[in-house]
């Protein structure tokens, strides 16, 4: 069909002719009618024009500039129900990740940056406007506060002068009115003085004809006439010489008035403080550890209300000190504030998202299942791992049981494969975990003479949090007593239910040592793994798990790591929790050197800067500083939580140092060969602890005992474990001058049973009391020597003079105490059977009564355990 018409062509397209027509025309391509043939020249020129039109001229822009992937995965929790009945339910998580081209992420980044600098400036040209008008305010003001100041000066001095005239006019009127005064009190003298001499010529003549009367009368009777002369005599009157003044008339003296001086107060409103007329309630970022000065500047309050608040929840704080961020949460919200939790993990996430972006362009492939092999302990798991690998792994192990977790690749028959040991005493649990972590098939081992054990049902717990597929290895059926039903009942219990039974579990009866059903157990175990579709990056920066570290001499760090995805080289700069480094050299678990690992492969590696904790993730980076700054951030991080844990003390547990200042504990310093070891280690020891005595790990390390572990153990008088691990020469001559005590151990319950025979011992016995005698009271007798003495009948077991005993009244103890004497009839006996009479005298007590009973008892002491 290379060349067709242009109706043929409207037809496969699906179009109308008229509009095929139309875009051929302006493709250039010209045609007169639907009957007019295309070639296929014309076909591509008019597909050019049709995606030219559509903005997709250039092939590489058809690429998505965005992906989206979306992961989904299921597991199920049961519940128990009434009536013995489990009910199950689905979780679904569903997880979506989205990667974008790097030209988008410039593109977005040129544009935000170009806007940054528009706004910016804007800002600036925003900022010379504002200051040009702040100085142009700031001019007219002072222009403004001066003339203000020549007013007021100006007005100063009116108010003087006004107030000189006042004053000189007030001076005036005052010597006016003095003078008028004056001239009144002269008139008024003369007045006076007129008067009183006119009074005086009245009283002349009125004296004269008195006196002629007077005169004529004496004449004629004389005595009468002096006795008349002394009564109508006139009293003698000074004259009146005083000055009267006029009423209304007299002159006050003014008070002075003050001179108030006039001051001028400016007042700028801009700078004047308002207390806010509600609560201010802030949103304040807490990161993962802060100090406590730095939080009260967050809050915008003083330090001592910070403190007052952490004292109110029971810590005693410095200004200084460092808190966790969940204290600091709670102080925020107690003050009324919103707290805001932050993660600081942005370093760490941008390291993240540049390994993402490199993993984006590689196309997975299918890789190895990493199996676990699980169980309690000695039911063959190391067996039943070496009979697949053909050496002899359970020989070399301490106690014949696992110490630590091997990793092992092997290519069998069936397929390839990574297998992972893990042990299976109690003291494991963790490091059983994180095997089940890391895995994608649990090979779940049980004995057929032994049954479901404890460890047993930890694994089957594991398996389901981990979400992993389990294969039950049904171990030792060569054995005489093997009963393989026992254990499918026994898991059947814990919901483990066989396929023959209706379940979805695979049961294989296998033997490690005859290697029966062994090809069954592998072909289970591949059918678990085809179904799972396992699939891994082959290429790339690997990233995985480190699974063990130990510290060894010539070599340093040696740390077993499994890799996930990727592929892991001699020479990659590798993270792994705290610790980096370039890659010195790598080692297969049989010792041989190998340059890289893929996928699901286990490998030895050399040259990180430390020892990582078991489980920590590991990933190679291409920069060697970044991942410096990583390792620095995290160590750091992780010093500020612990010192912020260490130091959050509170009340309730000061109080209980107090309360535990006389008990005993038993202080250790634990050293081991692995780092999984150590802290399976470290838990089992600490959980020995006894209300009476407490069992402290003072310190703990990978690695030999050095001469400053034995210091350490001196000076806090404590004991050395020594794990799979020695001291070195500086440590034993230390040891001798010191006498510290230090054992060795190869496997771990040992070290367990001593310290709990050891903690045993410190415990103070049980006291338990026994009644061996009880005797009424019949009768009470008055002894002079002994005071009263009771009559008793003994009605049950004996009464022995050594024993203690206690008086008791309605069933009632009222004494407590010890014989004083114990007769029958003169004798003094040591013991009287039940039956028999006899005469009691207690001591310190002269209270009995008839009808009271008298209790003989003993006292035991029985040795504790742990």
């Amino acid at each position: 069909m290379a060349e067709v018409t242009v109706t043929e062509f409207a037809e496969v397209l699906k179009v109308p002719v008229e509009r095929l027509i139309v875009q051929l025309d302006d493709a250039g391509i010209k045609v007169s009618g639907a009957e007019d043939i295309i070639s296929e020249d014309a076909k591509l020129e008019l597909l050019t024009h049709l995606r030219r039109s559509h903005g997709r001229a250039d092939p590489a822009s058809a690429a998505p500039r965005r992906i989206t992937l979306k992961r989904k995965s299921q597991s199920e929790l049961k519940f128990a129900g009434g009536q013995g009945r489990t009910r199950t339910v689905n979780v679904e998580v569903r997880r979506k990740r989205t990667y974008i081209k790097r030209d988008v992420l410039e593109e977005q980044a040129r544009k935000q940056q170009e806007e940054l600098d528009t706004e910016r400036r804007a800002q600036e040209h925003t900022l010379r406007k504002q200051d040009e008008i702040d100085a142009e305010r700031l001019a007219e003001e002072q222009a403004r506060k001066k003339q203000e100041e020549l007013d007021a000066e100006r007005r100063a001095q009116e108010l003087a002068r006004e107030e000189k005239e006042r004053e000189a006019r007030e001076q005036r009127e005052a010597e006016e009115r003095k003078r008028l005064a004056e001239e009144e009190l002269k008139r008024r003298a003369t007045e006076d003085e007129a008067a009183r001499r006119k009074v005086d010529e009245e009283r002349g003549q009125t004296g004269e004809a008195t006196k002629q009367k007077t005169e004529g009368e004496a004449r004629k009777d004389p005595e009468r006439s002096r006795q008349k002369s002394k009564r109508g005599k006139p009293e003698s009157r000074t004259p009146d010489n005083t000055l009267h003044v006029a009423a209304g008339m007299a002159t006050r003296r003014r008070k002075k008035r003050t001179r108030r001086r006039v001051v001028n107060v400016s007042v700028d409103a801009q700078h004047s403080f308002e207390r806010p007329t509600a609560p201010v309630i802030r949103e304040v970022e807490i990161p993962e550890t802060i100090a406590v000065n730095e939080l009260s500047q967050r809050l915008a309050v003083k330090s001592t209300e910070v403190i007052k608040a952490l004292m109110g929840m029971g810590m005693m704080v410095t200004i200084n000190q460092i808190i966790d961020q969940d204290t600091a949460v709670l102080v925020v919200e107690e003050m009324g504030h919103t707290a805001k939790p932050l993660r600081e993990t942005a370093i760490e996430d941008q390291l993240l998202e540049s390994v993402g972006a490199q993993d984006a362009a590689i196309e997975k492939v299918h890789r190895p299942a990493v199996v676990t092999v699980m169980g309690h302990v000695d039911h063959g798991k190391t067996s039943l791992l070496d009979y697949i690998r053909r050496t002899r792994v359970a020989a070399g192990e301490a106690g014949g049981i696992t110490q630590h977790i091997g990793a092992y690749h092997v290519t069998t028959d069936k397929g390839v494969l990574t297998f992972l040991d893990t042990p299976g005493h109690a003291a494991f649990t963790a490091m059983r975990a994180r095997g089940a972590q890391v895995t994608d098939v649990i090979i779940l081992v049980v004995a057929a003479d032994d049954g479901v054990m404890p460890q047993t049902i930890e694994a089957i717990q594991h398996a389901r949090a981990a979400g992993v597929p389990m294969v039950v290895a049904v171990n030792k059926v060569d054995r005489e007593d093997a009963d393989p039903e026992r254990a499918r009942n026994e898991l059947s219990t814990h919901d483990v239910i066989p396929e023959a039974w209706g379940g979805d579990t695979l049961f294989v009866n296998v033997s490690a040592q005859t290697g029966e059903g062994i090809d069954d157990l592998l072909d289970s175990v591949l059918l678990q793994a085809e179904l799972l579709d396992l699939k891994a990056l082959p290429r790339g920066p690997a990233s995985g798990v480190a699974l063990e570290a130990s510290l060894e001499r010539g070599r340093g760090a040696v740390t077993t790591v499994l890799v996930k995805k990727g592929c892991l080289k001699v020479g990659d700069i590798l993270l792994a929790g705290q610790e980096y480094g370039r890659i010195r050299a790598m080692f297969d678990e049989a010792g041989a050197a190998i340059q890289q690992a893929g996928p699901s492969m286990p490998a030895v590696v050399l040259g990180l800067s430390g020892t990582p904790a078991a489980g920590d993730d590991m990933l190679v980076v291409a920069d060697e500083r970044k991942a410096r700054e990583v390792a620095q951030f995290r160590h750091g991080k992780q010093r500020d939580v612990k010192l912020a844990q260490q130091q959050a003390a509170k009340l309730d547990d000061v109080f209980q140092q107090m309360s535990d200042a006389g008990a005993v504990s038993v202080q250790l310093v634990v050293k081991a060969d692995v780092q999984g070891s150590l802290e399976a280690l470290k838990d089992a020891l600490e959980a020995i602890s006894h209300d009476e005595v407490k069992v402290v790990v003072v310190a703990s390390g990978v690695g030999g005992i050095t001469e400053s572990d034995v210091q350490l153990a001196a000076a806090s008088k404590a004991i050395i474990i020594g794990f799979n691990v020695r001291a070195d020469a500086a440590a034993r001559t230390a040891i001798k001058e010191s006498g510290v005590d230090i054992r060795y151990y190869r496997v771990i319950y040992e070290i367990i049973d001593d310290i709990k025979a050891a903690v045993s011992g410190l415990l103070s016995p049980e006291v338990r009391e026994q009644i061996v005698g009880l005797a009424e009271v019949r009768d009470v007798f008055r002894s002079p020597k002994l005071g009263n003495v009771a009559g008793c009948m003994v009605v049950d077991g004996h009464v022995k003079r050594a024993s203690p005993i206690r008086v008791l009244r309605d069933n009632v103890v009222i004494y407590e105490g010890e014989l004083e004497s114990l007769r029958r009839f003169k004798d003094d006996v040591n013991e009287v059977r039940a039956g028999t009479e006899c005469g009691i005298g207690v001591r310190n007590y002269n209270d009995v009564k008839a009808g009271d009973q008298i209790e003989c008892y003993v006292r035991t002491e029985i040795a504790r355990t742990v």
